[in-house]
């Protein structure tokens, strides 16, 4: 088996012309049913461990020093622990609502697909 010859089918073969184009419009619709839902919880995600981690820094007298300071880095961290929890079931419900949205009709182009071939 020659491995060079292989090696060089696929590399041809990412860059050759896709003529079937409803499966590009079937993984265009399935990325844009999911896309939202992906963006929101990464940002959402990353602005509650930093809030959760200024109340650390708060509550543990790393900022600030004084009881007043901790005891509002107590709350904050709390907010920000609550936030990242409540991540994934935003999530879950982001992504059912875009699947919903497209269903028809990323299963009708599927349909198309299925029977054509």
């Amino acid at each position: 088996m020659n491995t060079d010859k292989i090696y060089a089918e696929s590399i041809a073969k990412e860059y050759a012309p896709k003529d079937n184009s409803k499966i590009v419009a079937l993984r265009k619709l399935d990325k844009k049913a999911k896309m939202p839902a992906t963006v929101f919880t990464y940002a959402f995600g990353i602005i509650s461990a930093l809030v959760a981690g200024t109340g650390m820094c708060l509550s543990m007298q790393v900022i600030g020093g004084t009881l007043p300071l901790t005891i509002l880095g107590i709350i904050i961290g709390i907010i920000g622990f609550t936030c990242t929890g409540i991540n994934y079931p935003i999530y879950k419900k982001m992504l059912e609502n875009g699947k919903k949205k497209y269903a028809y009709e990323i299963v009708e182009l599927a349909r198309e697909i299925s029977e054509g071939k």
